[in-house]
């Protein structure tokens, strides 16, 4: 007889936790939901902010400092650590992106097996042992496939160092 008891409260029991659960786990995804439509909201907006930019503002963008003599050409662009972008005009007869940017005092950093580790790019260092971050090399707006040290200067084409 005990035994018929104990089932429909173990029962009651179970069921009260498993709507207890459920309860909590969707007041978790609502709360998730709404911070996401807010971040989305803000995206959008600074999409829409950055595309109605006047032309004056990305000309001066792209055109950048010019640094360096030579008869080759290209872009160099720094992004720091909170999104600021310096951009300079290269010009070189160097033959390699890191020979040119070295030679102008525009990045450092340490020989290793892989060719070089840049450290420090327009006088600031990042180390990722002990921020985290590190220096992303891009060529064109895409990841760079090689080392700025073997990564052979395209004229007309815009080198970016990136905190990450």
């Amino acid at each position: 007889m005990q035994m018929k008891r104990s089932k429909p409260s173990l029962s009651l029991l179970v069921c009260c936790a498993l709507f207890a659960a459920t309860a909590l786990f969707t007041t978790g995804c609502t709360s998730n939901e709404t911070t996401s439509s807010a971040s989305a909201a803000s995206e959008s907006a600074a999409v829409s902010e950055s595309a109605t930019s006047t032309p004056d503002t990305a000309a001066a963008q792209t055109e950048g400092t010019v640094l360096g003599e030579g008869d080759t050409s290209f872009t160099f662009t720094v992004v720091n650590g909170d999104g600021q972008e310096t951009v300079y005009q290269i010009n070189t007869d160097q033959a390699t992106v890191g020979d040119a940017l070295e030679e102008l005092g525009l990045i450092e950093g340490e020989d290793s097996e892989y060719g070089l580790y840049v450290t420090t790019v327009d006088g600031l260092t990042v180390d990722y042992d002990t921020d985290g971050q590190y220096w992303a090399f891009y060529v064109d707006g895409a990841y760079a496939t090689s080392g700025v040290d073997t990564t052979e200067i395209n004229p007309g084409s815009t080198y970016t160092f990136q905190v990450e």
